[in-house]
């Protein structure tokens, strides 16, 4: 039983390190030269072939859609490639639409599983993940050792799908508190408040929010807007739910949200 990890960046290769920490047999491909991993080289590969030999168990942590057809269907196409395939994990953030129309285009007899996740490079890097799962319990329950080496805290959220929906929808909290506290400390700025003060403040106050409190732990937190960078990754995200908006909502608040988001521009220190 091999699981694989497609996708080794600032995610996917601490969440390779955990599964090989725990005894667990793994590999990771990336388009990126193996040997650039440090310890992890001797596990990662550029070779879809090598990489597909053997391969049991598909997780996906690429960056988008288009990168995950590239996976899945196109360039490495691993869905025929690895012939011993039997489940497919998909732990990156993308549209809740294009993820249940995966079912129809995977053939059947390969098990589903979504598997988002949460914590930034951090808590990947510790080990303690938090996952949103969509999939059948007795999926779940077959992937629960993979899940155990990379995180702390998993929700069921319902069946396949369901945990990309939970994911898009935490995320557009993140990225309202993102855009929201960025801009505070901005004009906090400009009235003469010191950061660290008032930082402190909010953490035991009633504007606490995640970003706020882990903003000198975060690895993102002063970034400007790339289209490469995890600020640029917000902005797809906030997409990715308004996507899967009710009919009728009004998505004046997100499409503001995403603005300013996209219209950051690096904090110094």
């Amino acid at each position: 039983m091999v699981t694989g990890i497609a996708g080794c960046g600032r995610m996917g290769a601490p969440m390779l390190a955990a599964l090989t920490t725990a005894g667990i047999s793994a590999r990771g491909f990336d388009v990126k030269d193996p040997c650039g991993y440090g310890k992890l080289s001797d596990v990662m590969t550029d070779d879809p072939d090598q990489f597909a030999r053997g391969l049991t168990t598909l997780l996906t942590v690429v960056r988008d859609i288009a990168q995950t057809e590239e996976v899945l269907f196109t360039d490495q196409s691993f869905v025929t490639r690895a012939h011993a395939l039997e489940r497919i994990i998909i732990s990156s953030t993308l549209s809740p639409r294009y993820v249940r129309d995966l079912r129809a285009r995977i053939p059947a007899h390969i098990t589903l599983i979504d598997a988002p996740m949460s914590g930034a490079a951090i808590a990947a890097q510790e080990a303690r993940l938090s996952f949103m799962l969509g999939g059948s319990p007795g999926d779940i329950a077959q992937i629960q050792p993979q899940l155990d080496a990379m995180g702390k805290h998993f929700h069921h959220m319902g069946d396949f799908g369901a945990g990309m929906s939970a994911k898009v929808l935490n995320n557009l909290l993140a990225a309202s508190n993102t855009a929201m506290t960025r801009m505070v400390l901005d004009w906090a700025d400009d009235a003469g408040i010191e950061e660290d003060a008032l930082l402190n403040l909010i953490h035991t106050s009633s504007g606490q929010n995640w970003f706020a409190s882990g903003f000198n732990d975060i690895e993102f937190a002063r970034d400007g807007h790339a289209e490469d960078n995890t600020i640029g990754i917000l902005v797809k995200d906030v997409e990715s739910a308004l996507d899967a908006a009710p009919d009728k909502a009004d998505t004046t608040l997100p499409r503001a949200v995403q603005r300013l988001i996209a219209g950051l521009s690096r904090r110094p220190r």
